[in-house]
């Protein structure tokens, strides 16, 4: 039975939004609830009816951010494209992401956290890193199919391969910028056959 007011998904926006610019700041650790109510300009019982623990609320508000970025072709374009237009075409936003401070920042605390509070790195993997990696086999399977990825190549060490090249560079401490970053992923794709 739902009694009271319904509530304001602004509300929930504002805390979510507050809890990861808490995290990012802090880590888990350093987060708290108060912390996050008063970023988001609410009470704490406001936070608490919504997410009873700061895990949860952290992890949720991991999904929401990448929620916003996790952007693929449908399967059906993938299985009718060519590989090189689509990676062509996702180059320009994957490297402006790739870059910018915010990425950065969130991948290496959810990384930072994955053995502490192993639920933020499951959010994370289920939300950003699997979606990524589904479309990059995709992609892939789609050269080997054009020719120009072996066709006894594991598909899952290439995947691992292009994943960890990209957030080596990323999380480097003098990281490339936007422009720097779209030179490195060609350089990367094309070592793996998705650009020529």
């Amino acid at each position: 039975m739902n009694r009271g007011r319904p509530r304001d998904p602004g509300t929930d926006t504002a805390i979510l939004r507050a809890a990861a610019e808490v995290f990012v700041e802090r880590g888990v650790e350093g987060a708290s609830i108060e912390q996050i109510a008063k970023r988001a300009g609410v009470g704490k019982v406001t936070v608490y009816r919504r997410w009873s623990t700061k895990e949860e609320l952290i992890a949720q508000s991991v999904e929401a951010l990448l929620a916003d970025q996790v952007s693929h072709p449908p399967a059906e374009l993938i299985a009718t494209s060519s590989p090189y237009e689509l990676v062509e075409n996702a180059i320009d936003s994957t490297a402006e992401t790739a870059a910018s401070p915010e990425f950065r920042a969130l991948a290496a605390r959810v990384l930072g956290s994955a053995v502490s509070h192993p639920e933020l790195m499951a959010v994370y993997w289920e939300h950003y890193i699997r979606p990524r990696r589904d479309l990059t086999r995709a992609l892939l399977r789609r050269a080997q199919e054009e020719g120009t990825v072996p066709g006894d190549a594991d598909l899952d060490v290439l995947t691992d391969m292009i994943a960890g090249a990209v957030t080596y560079r990323a999380l480097q401490p003098n990281p490339p910028d936007a422009a720097g970053m779209r030179t490195y992923l060609r350089a990367v794709f094309r070592q793996a056959g998705l650009l020529r």
